[in-house]
C-alpha cells in the first residue's frame, strides 16, 4: 500500500479525525511502522495523535493483557531524551520493559546553532512546540509491552499516577528543563529500586555494543546486547541522552534474562556517529553510565551524583590513557564511593572533585592507608620540603595552597566515605590549618623581610578563636585568627623602628594573601574578632590586648566569652603563652559574669537573626547555641574556682564541668550528645546546600530535605519519611535542648 491509499483507507475509516492529521502523521511517520503495527493498532494511535495539545503533550492507553502484564501506548509530541523518561517511569512504577517498538515523524529538523563542543544536556534539535494544524510537529509513538514485577500493583490508581507523571515530566522537556526532568526521574527509580530488594554486583555487566552506517539514511545504528539489570532499557538510553545522542527509533527484546536492543541514533547535531574514537568513547561513557545509575541509591542526592559522574566522565576521557584505566574505573566499590561523593552537593563538585579529578581515582586506592588524623608533627615533614623546593614567594605561596587542597581532599573523602566521628574529622582539620598557618607566618614574613630567618624567633604569635580556638573545626568552618606581637624592651633602637607597628601590619596583611579560600567558607580566614572588630588594626601589640581585654578595658561581655576560645597556634611560644595567661586572668578573674546581659544578648539572637516561621539551627531556640552558651556561661561562672575547667573545647569542657559536679552524668551525656548532634547537621546543611551560612532547616517535605537526611545517614526505602523522621527528631532534641538552657539558667 503506497502513502496516497493509506491516507485514504484511514480518512475513510477514520471520518471525525481531521484530514490534515492523517495526511501529515502518514507522510511523516517512518514507513518501517507501517509495517510493524497492523492498521487496527494505527488508527488508535491515530486517535492518541487527535488528542494531543500544548497542556497534553502526551496520550496514554494502556491494556490489561495476561495476569501482572500490560500493554502501555504513548503518543506524544517528540522531545529530546523523552524516550528514556519513558523508561525510567515504567522502571519506577514497578513496570519490566520486556518488548518495545518506538517510532518518531520524520519531519525534517534544524540543527541548533553551537559554537564549539554543546553544552552537556543540550537537545540536537529545536523541539519548540507549534499550533496544531494537523500535524505541525514531530511526535513519537511508543508501544511498551511491560510486566508488573512482585510486589508492586498496578491498578487504575496507578495507571492514573503513571499517566500524570508522565505529562508532567514532559512539560519539563517542553520548556527544554531536561536536567530536572531527569533528576525527578531518578530519584523516583532510585527510591523505588530499593523497593525491589535490588544490589548492584560486584562487577560491571558487558554490554556488547556494535555500529553501522547503512548508506541512504540518517542513522547510526546501535546493535546493544547484555544482560537484562533492573531498569536497563532507561540506564542504558538515559546515558545515550547525557551524551547528546537522539534516539530516532528502536525495537526492543528481552528474553531469557538477555538484552538484545537495535537503536536508531543521531548525534549532537542530527549527524551520522562514524569517527572510530567517538564510537568508542560513546560505547565506554554510556556502559559507565549505565552501570552508575545502579549505584544511586548510594547518593545522598542521585541527581547530582549522575550530573557529576557524567561531567568527570568528560574530563576523564580527555586524559592519555583513560581506557588501559578501566579497570579501576569500573569496580563496584568505586562505583559506588564515586556516588557517594558525587551526590554530596553541587559545592562539594565544584570545590574539591572536579578540581581534583586527576586525583580522584588514584586516591580511591589510598584514602584508606593510614590514618584520618595526622599529627602536626607529620603534617610538617611532608610540607617544608616542598616548600624548599621552590624558589620565589609565588611558587611557595602556589604550592602551599596546593598541598592544603590535597590534604582537605583527602580528609573530606575519607569523612564522607566513612562517616567518621565528629571529633576525629575535627582533629584532622584542626591539626591540618595549625601547620598552614604556621607555614604561612613564617614565609610571609620572609616575603616583606628577605633578611628574616625562618628558623630565628618570631616576634608575632597567631592565635585560634571559635571553632579553630577549641579544635572544633568542622566542613566548612571560619580560620578565625588573632594576631599579637611583642617588641623586646631590650631592643636596639634601629631594631625598634625596623619592626615598629607598620611593620607587624604589612606582615598580617602579607600573611592573608598566603591563604586561598574556596568559595563560601572552605578555609575562609576571618579576623574580625579583634580589639574594635573591622575598626581596628589586624596586628595589635600585647600591651594593646592587655589594655583592651580587661575588667575596664573595651571589651564587650560577648567578647570576654569568645575569649575562652583563644588558643596559640604559631610564632612566638613565650609571647603565645604570656597571652593564654592574660586570657586566663581576663575570662575566669574575679569579676562577676553578668548573666542577665548574656541571656537578654541570646534573645535577641533569636528574635533578630532567625526568620519568622523557620528553623535556624545555630541561632535558633534549641540551636547549637544553646548548648555552647550552657557550656560556657557555666565555665565563665566557676573558672575562677575551678581551673580544670578552663579549656577552649567544648567536649572537653563538658567533662570537666561534669568532674566538679555542676553537671550530673547523665546531663553531660545528653548535653554531648546533642552538640554532636547539632554540628553533625550544620556539616550536613554546609555540604548539601553549599553555603556555609545558610542553617536554616529546608521546608517540610521538600528534595532538600530529602537529601539532606540521605547525607545524614538516614537511608530508608521511603525517602520522604526518613526526612520526616529526621525532621521530627531535629524539632524534638531543639525544643528539649531550648527548655533545659531555660530551666538551668531561670534560677540564677
Amino acid at each position: 500500500m503506497n502513502e496516497s491509499d493509506r491516507i485514504q483507507t484511514y480518512q475513510t475509516r477514520c471520518p471525525h479525525l481531521r484530514p490534515a492529521l492523517i495526511k501529515d502523521f502518514v507522510l511523516q511517520m517512518d514507513p518501517e511502522y507501517f509495517e510493524s503495527f497492523p492498521s487496527t493498532a494505527v488508527i488508535q494511535h491515530l486517535e492518541l495523535a487527535n488528542q494531543l495539545t500544548f497542556d497534553q503533550p502526551c496520550s496514554v492507553r494502556i491494556q490489561a493483557l495476561s495476569s501482572q502484564q500490560y500493554q502501555l501506548t504513548l503518543v506524544a509530541y517528540d522531545y529530546f531524551s523523552e524516550f528514556a523518561t519513558f523508561c525510567g517511569v515504567l522502571s519506577s512504577f514497578g513496570l519490566d520493559i520486556r518488548e518495545a517498538m518506538i517510532f518518531t515523524s520524520l519531519e525534517t529538523a534544524s540543527p541548533l546553532p553551537t559554537s564549539g563542543k554543546p553544552s552537556r544536556g543540550l537537545p540536537p534539535f529545536s523541539r519548540a512546540p507549534r499550533p496544531a494544524s494537523g500535524l505541525t510537529r514531530k511526535i513519537g509513538v511508543d508501544v511498551f509491552h511491560v510486566q508488573a514485577l512482585d510486589g508492586f500493583q498496578f491498578g487504575e490508581l496507578e495507571q492514573r499516577e503513571f499517566q500524570e507523571t508522565v505529562i508532567k515530566l514532559l512539560r519539563l522537556l517542553q520548556k527544554n528543563q531536561i536536567r530536572q526532568a531527569r533528576r525527578q526521574v531518578n530519584r523516583r527509580l532510585i527510591e523505588n529500586l530499593g523497593k525491589m530488594r535490588h544490589k548492584p554486583t560486584d562487577v560491571v555487566h558487558p554490554v556488547h555494543i556494535t555500529f553501522s552506517n547503512p548508506p541512504g539514511t540518517q542513522d547510526t545504528i546501535l546493535d546493544i546486547g547484555s544482560t537484562d539489570t533492573p531498569a536497563f532499557l532507561y540506564t542504558f538510553a538515559n546515558a545515550l541522552a547525557m551524551r547528546g545522542i537522539y534516539i530516532v527509533k528502536a525495537k526492543i527484546e528481552v528474553t531469557d534474562h538477555r538484552v538484545r536492543n537495535r537503536l536508531y541514533v543521531r548525534g549532537r547535531q542530527g549527524e551520522k556517529i562514524q569517527g572510530k574514537g567517538e564510537q568508542q568513547e560513546l560505547r565506554t561513557a554510556a556502559t559507565l553510565l549505565k552501570e552508575f545509575t545502579h549505584y544511586l541509591s548510594w547518593a545522598p542526592d542521585p541527581g547530582k551524583a549522575l550530573d557529576h559522574f557524567d561531567q568527570f566522565l568528560d574530563q576523564w576521557l580527555d586524559q592519555p590513557n583513560a581506557p588501559s584505566r578501566l579497570t579501576k574505573l569500573t569496580q563496584s566499590s568505586t562505583l559506588e564511593h564515586l556516588a557517594q561523593l558525587f551526590g554530596s552537593s553541587d559545592y562539594l563538585w565544584e570545590d574539591l572533585l572536579r578540581r581534583q579529578h586527576h586525583n580522584l581515582l588514584p586516591m580511591m586506592n589510598q584514602y584508606q592507608k593510614g590514618p584520618l588524623v595526622r599529627s602536626k608533627a607529620v603534617l610538617s615533614k611532608a610540607i617544608e620540603p616542598l616548600l624548599l623546593k621552590t624558589k620565589t614567594a609565588a611558587e611557595k605561596k602556589q604550592r602551599l595552597n596546593q598541598w592544603k587542597d590535597e590534604e582537605l581532599f583527602r580528609i573530606d573523602m575519607r569523612h564522607l566515605l566513612e562517616n567518621s566521628p565528629l571529633p576525629q574529622f575535627s582533629q584532622a582539620l584542626t591539626n591540618l590549618a595549625d601547620v598552614i598557618l604556621t607555614q604561612a607566618l613564617l614565609h610571609s614574613q620572609k616575603a616583606i623581610n628577605p633578611k628574616a630567618s625562618l628558623t630565628g624567633p618570631l616576634s608575632m604569635a597567631i592565635f585560634g578563636l571559635g571553632k579553630l580556638g577549641g579544635g572544633e573545626l568542622g566542613y566548612a568552618s571560619d580560620i578565625e585568627i588573632l594576631f599579637v606581637y611583642q617588641i623586646p624592651g631590650n631592643s636596639p633602637k634601629s631594631l625598634a623602628a625596623l619592626v615598629s607597628s607598620d611593620y607587624f601590619e604589612r606582615w598580617s596583611q602579607e600573611f592573608l594573601q598566603w591563604i586561598e579560600a574556596k568559595q563560601e567558607g572552605i578555609f575562609h580566614l576571618d579576623t574580625r574578632l579583634r580589639p574594635h572588630g573591622e575598626k581596628g588594626l589586624l596586628a595589635n601589640s600585647l600591651e594593646e590586648i592587655q589594655r583592651y581585654y580587661a575588667p575596664q578595658g573595651g571589651a564587650a561581655p560577648f567578647e570576654r566569652q569568645a575569649f575562652i576560645k583563644l588558643r596559640f597556634i604559631a610564632g612566638n611560644r613565650e609571647l603565645g603563652k604570656t597571652v593564654e595567661r592574660h586570657r586566663d586572668h581576663f575570662v575566669y578573674g574575679p569579676d562577676p559574669w553578668d548573666l542577665q546581659t548574656a541571656l537578654h544578648l541570646r534573645e535577641r539572637q533569636m528574635k533578630e537573626l532567625v526568620r519568622p516561621g523557620t528553623t535556624h539551627v545555630k541561632y535558633g531556640a534549641g540551636g547549637l547555641l544553646d548548648v555552647e552558651y550552657t557550656v560556657q556561661y557555666l565555665q565563665l561562672m566557676h573558672g575562677h574556682q575551678h581551673p580544670s575547667i578552663r579549656t577552649p573545647n567544648t567536649l572537653e569542657a563538658i567533662d570537666h564541668l561534669c568532674g566538679k559536679g555542676l553537671f550530673t552524668l547523665e546531663e553531660a551525656d545528653r548535653l554531648k550528645d546533642n552538640y554532636l548532634f547539632l554540628r553533625q547537621l550544620i556539616d550536613g546543611l554546609r555540604i548539601v546546600r553549599g553555603n556555609a551560612q545558610d542553617l536554616v532547616l529546608p521546608p517540610s517535605g521538600s528534595d532538600e530535605m530529602v537529601f539532606l537526611a540521605r547525607r545524614l545517614g538516614m537511608i530508608t526505602t521511603n525517602w520522604l519519611q526518613g526526612a520526616a523522621d529526621l525532621e521530627h527528631t531535629i524539632h524534638t532534641r531543639m525544643t528539649q535542648i531550648h527548655e533545659q538552657f531555660l530551666r538551668r539558667f531561670s534560677t540564677h
